[in-house]
């Protein structure tokens, strides 16, 4: 459809640079997995037992390499967590955890920036975590670098620096649940799809950022993510 098909303005779709071409990854969902590494989940207090927590946040919370994004409303207590996103080719239900590697376009570094305060509220009072999760540009993502040109990431240092200052620091093959796992899982619940995001967690070491924070995440393979903080949103 063009632009006169529809009463209002359409929204843009959402995307991603993929490095070694011009065109771009178009983003239908984000998924995100909670308490995938076990040092976070003990860090926070969490059962340690419990199987991770899938939520999601709006495909246009994406954020782009290199931007400043504005302190949230409604916190404060604003906090990164670095994890490895894996892009999808292609999907579908109940996907076998032998074939889920087939779906996989590439692989990103992306931060799952979190109002804890709120979050920790919520999950007090038994609520989604989506409030303290699922805001305004709540996801900066690198570009995807693509699977056939650089394999299946599953290990690798994964670090995230502010400032200068290394707060996050682990490998990948410390993830509780792996990627196909990950995927065969989220296949049970939605029919996955072309464009969808998977943030797979994060390791220990979250915290809070204030404006004028530099925060630059790295994964073994895959390059930097490089985000500021800006004042906070008008």
């Amino acid at each position: 459809m063009d632009s006169d098909s529809f009463v209002i303005p359409a929204p843009r779709i959402a995307s991603l640079a993929v490095v070694g071409t011009d065109k771009r990854f178009p983003v239908r969902r984000i998924y995100c997995v909670g308490k995938n590494y076990l040092s976070h989940v003990k860090e926070m207090g969490e059962d340690e037992r419990a199987p991770p927590v899938i939520f999601q946040k709006p495909a246009d919370s994406i954020v782009e390499d290199g931007a400043t994004i504005p302190y949230p409303v409604m916190t404060d207590d604003y906090h990164y967590e670095l994890e490895l996103v894996v892009a999808l080719r292609s999907g579908g239900y109940n996907i076998p955890e032998i074939e889920a590697l087939d779906h996989v376009y590439g692989y990103g570094i992306g931060l799952d920036m979190t109002r804890r305060d709120i979050q920790l509220a919520d999950i007090k009072r038994g609520h989604p975590w989506e409030p303290g999760k699922s805001f305004d540009q709540s996801c900066p993502c690198g570009p995807i670098r693509q699977a056939e040109e650089i394999g299946h990431v599953d290990k690798g240092r994964i670090q995230l620096m502010v400032n200068g200052t290394i707060k996050q620091d682990a490998d990948l093959e410390l993830m509780i649940w792996r990627t196909p796992e990950i995927i065969a899982r989220l296949s049970q619940q939605y029919r996955l799809c072309p464009g969808d995001l998977i943030l797979t967690g994060t390791p220990s070491g979250v915290g809070p950022v204030v404006p004028g924070d530099e925060m630059v995440g790295t994964i073994e393979g895959l390059g930097t993510l490089t985000v500021r903080i800006g004042p906070p949103a008008a």
